[in-house]
């Protein structure tokens, strides 16, 4: 069973999870799934080029599939339908891994990293994990700014080595304050196979706090992810 918090509220359908508002502490909306099907079957007949490759659907509807595969594709064409009709342009990728920074985690800014999402203009992060590990949310209260701890800013001014009245820019620039720290005794949400989610993000007219989410270390699977 999914663990919850105050900020995720559970929804039954596509609809709901499109219309409910983000508000109060809700940041996270989930559309809880159990899926039939075989995603397995998809992701060994898709090909790999590379570390991550966008999935079309002229290639979900090529690959001959058992009668579970068929209906694993199925879902995922129904869910690209869903999404494009709503205005969103999702896309689905088969994912061996994402690169990661050079730099020590303190001021990591890939994926891996807690972050938040950032528009200019109203919109939501949505994502379904089909197949392998799954991304982890952490409530805001549960996480810490990292440009807001001492050690870490102490090394993004070094790192900035520029005029002090330049260094707010600087972080934004370069995505640091875009990126967080559990706190101690933070408990992640991972959010699990089949859900399909929508996340607040970071933009002018959003009336919560944005999600807090990473990608998953990957395991031996490859991931098939659809996001938008």
């Amino acid at each position: 069973m999914l663990s919850t918090t105050n900020s995720i509220k559970i929804v039954s359908s596509f609809p709901e999870l499109v219309n409910s508002d983000f508000k109060g502490e809700i940041n996270a909306i989930n559309w809880q799934r159990d899926l039939d099907g075989d995603f397995e079957e998809i992701v060994a007949k898709l090909e790999l080029n590379g570390n991550i490759t966008e999935v079309y659907i002229e290639d979900l509807e090529n690959l001959v599939l058992s009668e579970n595969g068929h209906v694993a594709r199925e879902i995922i064409l129904n869910d690209l339908r869903l999404l494009t009709d709503f205005g969103a342009s999702p896309s689905l990728n088969l994912i061996k891994n994402y690169e990661r920074d050079n730099e020590s985690d303190s001021i990591s800014t890939d994926v891996y990293s807690y972050h938040v999402d950032c528009s200019p203009i109203a919109t939501s992060t949505f994502l379904c994990t089909y197949y392998g590990a799954s991304s982890d949310i952490l409530p805001n209260e549960q996480a810490i700014q990292k440009i807001l701890i001492p050690e870490i800013r102490e090394k993004l001014e070094k790192l900035h080595n520029g005029k002090e009245q330049d260094f707010e820019a600087f972080l934004k620039e370069n995505y640091f304050d875009l990126h967080y720290q559990p706190k101690p005794n933070a408990h992640p949400i991972n959010l699990g196979s089949g859900n399909l989610w929508r996340l607040s993000v970071d933009h002018p007219d959003q009336e919560v706090p944005p999600c807090v989410h990473r990608a998953p270390i990957e395991n031996d699977e490859y991931r098939l992810l659809l996001i938008c």
